[in-house]
């Protein structure tokens, strides 16, 4: 079933994953990546459910998810990493049966092979969020974006006292009730800051586990300068 966002959104859905998984992809413009993402979540871990937020998307990315078996909601405009996050949040707070909730990016820098190792991380770990931790130095991450990440880590970690080492990895598993305390306001990329340094504020656990860094497969839509400034601001409001 396709949804519009602005819609009232209803699971009619006659099963649901058995492990309570539910698997959240922000998407725009990604109709080249999304129906392989899909189809490798789906041998990874057939038990989830996957839902693909297409942040207004004018190419055929909604079209392509649907037919790969994805639960599509659309943005009839393009409204940020950080709005397709808190509209997948709420579908998925919207289903009973969710417990975990993953979250990977559409242009499959995030491999659905490793989602069991987040898995396995947080039932050793008893924590409420596990951030992916890319290796930076020496990997195939450009270099502009090694030393950001290494400074914006480095003040989310001050900010919140966190024990992760990679704060920018949008490659996240995160326990249900984390969500029901916890929501994202900021639109862009500096939402999924926003949401580290709101669960921080509420004392939320979360620990990192090593993914592999993977670069180049698909078109960056992230202005760094405007994200720089945004990720200011955000770290230092009030929460």
């Amino acid at each position: 079933m396709l949804w519009r966002a602005d819609e009232y959104i209803q699971d009619q859905r006659a099963g649901h994953a058995s492990e309570g998984l539910f698997c959240l992809i922000p998407a725009y413009q990604a109709v080249v990546t999304i129906g392989q993402l899909i189809h490798r979540i789906r041998i990874s871990v057939p038990e989830a459910e996957i839902l693909v937020v297409d942040d207004g998307s004018t190419d055929e990315t909604a079209i392509v998810a649907q037919a790969s078996g994805a639960e599509v909601v659309r943005h009839r405009t393009n409204m940020g990493k950080g709005a397709a996050l808190q509209t997948g949040f709420g579908v998925a707070l919207q289903k009973d049966w969710v417990r975990y909730i993953v979250t990977l990016d559409a242009d499959l820098q995030h491999r659905p092979e490793e989602i069991p190792i987040l898995q396995a991380r947080m039932k050793t770990s008893g924590v409420d969020i596990v951030v992916g931790s890319r290796e930076r130095w020496g990997s195939p991450m450009p270099l502009h974006r090694v030393l950001s990440n290494t400074i914006t880590t480095a003040l989310v970690r001050a900010r919140t006292g966190l024990t992760i080492t990679d704060s920018q990895c949008g490659f996240r598993l995160i326990k249900r009730r984390v969500l029901e305390y916890v929501s994202i306001t900021a639109p862009g990329y500096e939402g999924e800051t926003e949401f580290l340094l709101r669960a921080a504020r509420l004392r939320f656990r979360a620990s990192s586990v090593n993914v592999r860094t993977v670069y180049g497969t698909g078109a960056s839509h992230m202005s760094h300068w405007h994200t720089t400034v945004r990720f200011i601001e955000t770290l230092f409001a009030e929460y």
